[in-house]
Order: structure tokens, then C-alpha cells, then sequence
């Protein structure tokens, strides 16, 4: 079965840039295609958010098990999630999102390094 090559986006805040792949779901393309975004952040434990809005979530995967590095978007929220370590929420090493999210992706690397950064106050997304 053939797949479509994996989307690729990169993820710049602060000195830190980090790529992710996305899976080949339909809220991932509406994401895909909102893309590039400059947007101010907000953090959750270590979780960066951001609004990011016009994009159709269609909840294929709507959870709240996600691991570091997971990139998910939250429909009801219109907010594009990236998780790199504990949140408020977390019992053990695992981030635990506020609500349920579609994860779309995944960081390539190491998405802890985005710790490096939290004081910083915008993101940006753009397609590779």
C-alpha cells in the first residue's frame, strides 16, 4: 500500500527549532494547510498552545493519552497543542492534556528542549 510522503513541519520558538511529521489524518491537512502561523504562546506545565484558527477538527483520535513530543489539535479550543514534558494534570512523567485532543504528529527529536524556552512569547509553524 502506498502512503503519501509524511508532511514535515517546523516549529521555531524562541533559539529552539524543532521539526515534527504529521500522520496523514484529515484535521493534520486542514493544519497542514493553515500554515505558516506566527502566533503568542501560552504554556500549561510544559505544554505550549496557541490559537490557531479555521481548521476543521474531525476528533479522529480525540484522547487524553499523549506522550512528549505529541503535536495535537484541540477543536473546541481551535488551539494547536505541543507537549514536551508535565502538565498540571500529569500523575506520572506523561503530559495530560486539559481536554481531549486529535494528535496529529509527532516531534522529530528531542521535544524537551523546548523547555529551554518557555519565557518565550511566540511561536511559529511553517510547512518544510
Amino acid at each position: 500500500m502506498m502512503t503519501d510522503p509524511a508532511k514535515r513541519i517546523r516549529i521555531t520558538v524562541g533559539g529552539v527549532q524543532l521539526e515534527a511529521e504529521l500522520k496523514g489524518s484529515k484535521t493534520a491537512g486542514e493544519v497542514y494547510a493553515a500554515l505558516p502561523v506566527d502566533a503568542p504562546i501560552n504554556t500549561w506545565g510544559e505544554e505550549f498552545y496557541f490559537k490557531l484558527a479555521g481548521v476543521k477538527d474531525y476528533r479522529e483520535t480525540a484522547t487524553n493519552q499523549v506522550k512528549v513530543g505529541d503535536v495535537a489539535y484541540w477543536g473546541a479550543g481551535q488551539v494547536l497543542a505541543i507537549f514536551f514534558g508535565r502538565t498540571p494534570m500529569s500523575m506520572g512523567p506523561d503530559p495530560v492534556p486539559a481536554d481531549r485532543v486529535n494528535v496529529i504528529g509527532k516531534i522529530v527529536g528531542d521535544a524537551t528542549q523546548f523547555r529551554r524556552v518557555m519565557e518565550a512569547t511566540t511561536i511559529r509553524v511553517e510547512r518544510v
